[in-house]
């Protein structure tokens, strides 16, 4: 079990004075920045998307571990809550932004293999939009309603765990539903828009279950022997909010990249109909015998007339 030190209240003023050290997210961001940067040489990912990658993705992903949300992330249910949006919708679709797969596919020693494993039959699995989707949902109902959320709250190496894994399972989500990256199947925009609705219901029933349901880590939260800041029943009601209204608000950037898939691939779709239709028009025109009476360009009435 790790102790929990004794904070101050949180404030404004605390929350922007408040900074820890945290080895397991500053090296994995680290890490993660500097190939990208490295692997970006060689490939064709321009300054819009490495920016996001860097200032979104990265940027969002260590403020969750060395900022404030980290601080008070094992006091407060709701900053935990806001933790777990920021490492499972904020940074994962920025990193997904960035394309991170093109630049390991443009290696020249890399490309093959990035390849053969996205059209594998695991690969292929993997990357399916009904997994992806259901991983990215089903985690959330994992944590909080298993025996895993306790636990996370006593033990430093599960807590670090938990959060990497909350990366993947957002970024795999964000990368397969994008589709920006080389994937192994491409599917319609629109399916997604109806994925995400669904999505949305899961969060929002998410959200009601914590907020009308038992408390969750209430031997963790006692213990504490918190006297300032909402009542541990209150604290549980606004992480509630946090996961169900804020998962939905920063969703909404998603969305709208979607929409403008949507509207690209209509108008793909309306430009590939009409050039065939063009073509067609084309053959027949080509085919078409040439304006005359029947009779001029029969074969044999031409030969017997020209006797």
């Amino acid at each position: 079990m790790s102790a929990v030190p004794a904070l101050p209240p949180l404030t404004f003023s605390s929350a922007l004075s408040s900074w820890r050290a945290d080895p397991a997210t500053l090296v994995a961001v680290l890490v993660v920045a500097a190939a990208y940067l490295y692997l970006r040489r060689r490939s064709d990912v321009g300054r819009g998307p490495a920016a996001v990658f860097l200032g979104l993705g990265c940027g969002v992903w260590l403020l969750s571990g060395i900022s404030f949300v980290g601080v008070y992330s094992d006091t407060l249910f709701w900053v935990r809550a806001l933790q777990v949006v920021m490492l499972l919708m904020i940074a994962p679709f920025g990193l997904a932004l960035g394309k991170p797969l093109t630049v390991l596919a443009a290696q020249p020693s890399w490309g093959q293999y990035v390849d053969a494993a996205l059209h594998s039959r695991f690969g292929r699995i993997m990357t399916s939009p009904p997994v992806t989707s259901a991983i990215l949902l089903v985690t959330p109902w994992l944590i909080y309603l298993t025996g895993w959320y306790p636990a996370l709250l006593g033990n430093s190496l599960l807590d670090a765990v938990t959060r990497f894994w909350l990366i993947i399972a957002g970024f795999g989500y964000f990368y397969v539903r994008l589709q920006i990256d080389p994937v192994p199947r491409r599917f319609s925009p629109a399916l997604s828009l109806l994925i995400s609705a669904g999505e949305a219901i899961g969060d929002g029933v998410l959200g009601i279950v914590l907020w009308q349901g038992p408390l969750v880590a209430a031997a963790h939260y006692e213990a504490l022997n918190r006297t300032w800041g909402p009542s541990i029943r209150t604290d549980q009601t606004i992480g509630a909010g946090v996961l169900w209204i804020l998962g939905d608000v920063v969703g909404l950037p998603f969305l709208l990249v979607l929409f403008r898939h949507f509207t690209d691939d209509d108008r793909r779709r309306a430009k590939d109909v009409d050039a065939q239709l063009d073509s067609t028009d084309d053959a027949d025109d080509t085919e078409a015998p040439p304006s005359a009476l029947w009779w001029q360009n029969d074969e044999q009435f031409q030969q017997r007339f020209k006797r």
